[in-house]
């Protein structure tokens, strides 16, 4: 995947994908190259359920092997991550047996 296009700003973050940063409040928040790609991807569909494999194959090019759990690792380390950057927000949501989906939202609302 090349992480290429139009940075997006969504509540407390602003993705650069030229770069392959996101910062929270202007702070860095840390995601390895992986990190960033899957995150960029659920980033490029707003409210939009997206499947593991559908993810696995826009990150890797590549039919998501089975009972893979590589989208499910890199989306846990993303959610530490921006956590710790912005933890009164919520980012990513798990849609259980079927995918994750990019929301922000304050955490309580």
């Amino acid at each position: 995947m090349t992480a290429t296009g139009v940075h997006h700003v969504h509540a407390p973050l602003e993705i650069r994908p030229d770069e392959f940063q996101v910062l929270a409040d202007g702070v860095r928040v840390g995601l390895t190259v992986r990190e960033f790609e899957v995150f960029h991807v659920l980033v490029s569909a707003p409210d939009r359920v997206l499947t593991r494999p559908a993810i696995y194959l826009q990150v890797w090019n590549a039919p998501m092997p089975y009972r893979d759990r590589a989208v499910d690792v890199f989306v846990r380390k993303v959610r530490i991550k921006l956590a710790a950057a912005a933890p009164e927000w919520k980012f990513i949501h798990t849609h259980f047996g079927i995918g994750y989906r990019f929301a922000p939202e304050r955490v309580g609302e």
